[in-house]
């Protein structure tokens, strides 16, 4: 297959195991997808959806949240890691939320990233399912897979993204990504990979791993 067969091959299989997409992080608005994806970092969305209804009881408003102390915001959220920055960044964004916008999530990659513990992935997540625009948010699953499919070199998730970005039609990007986090957890995992369950990478995957998965099962 030429590269476009191979991802025209992909988004068949995708939608053929996934016509019904679902959101990985629990939330219900904008902000409670925002906090979910900042917890997410080093943490699995399991483990975010296990702690976000603690926090979210007490505080699923920028308001409510910065009557809390960071302290307090840290206790909570301590079982997803990185407790320290993840705690003084979501008080600094909800306090930036209430004095720069009214309140409410910003609709801009340039405002989203201008918050404390937020970058570009999470701004994307946020621009994509939070308020439906496109965006390809790179998560280790796809960074894995379009390396193992042969879509991009792998040096990094920015050149990852630019390159899903280019090979796959701009109104299937919120879908997509969506369904190779799924297909990366159930499929294609970095550990405990099982090449016969793997039906993308077998098809169409680069030759260098498919040789190197046979070498460790011979």
């Amino acid at each position: 297959m030429n590269k476009k067969e191979r991802v025209q091959f992909v988004i068949d299989q995708l939608d053929r195991l996934y016509p019904n997409i679902e959101v990985p992080l629990d939330h219900k608005d904008p902000y409670t997808l925002l906090i979910a994806v900042l917890l997410s970092a080093q943490c699995t969305d399991i483990k975010v959806n296990q702690i976000t209804p603690l926090l979210f009881a007490k505080a699923d408003n920028p308001y409510d949240m910065v009557k809390m102390s960071v302290e307090e915001i840290r206790e909570i959220i301590k079982p997803c890691g990185l407790s320290p920055m993840k705690s003084k960044g979501i008080f600094g964004l909800s306090k930036m939320i209430i004095e720069q916008y009214d309140g409410e999530v910003p609709a801009t990659y340039e405002a989203l990233e201008s918050f404390p513990a937020v970058g570009h992935k999470t701004a994307s997540v946020v621009m994509s399912q939070g308020f439906g625009f496109p965006a390809f948010p790179v998560d280790t699953h796809i960074h894995r897979l379009m390396y193992r499919w042969n879509l991009t070199n792998g040096k990094n998730v920015e050149q990852t993204e630019r390159d899903a970005k280019r090979l796959f039609p701009i109104e299937k990007w919120n879908d997509i990504h969506l369904q190779m986090i799924w297909y990366g957890r159930q499929y294609s995992p970095a550990r405990g990979w099982d090449l016969e369950k793997d039906i993308i990478t077998r098809t169409i995957g680069r030759k260098s791993i498919l040789d190197e998965y046979s070498k460790k099962k011979s």
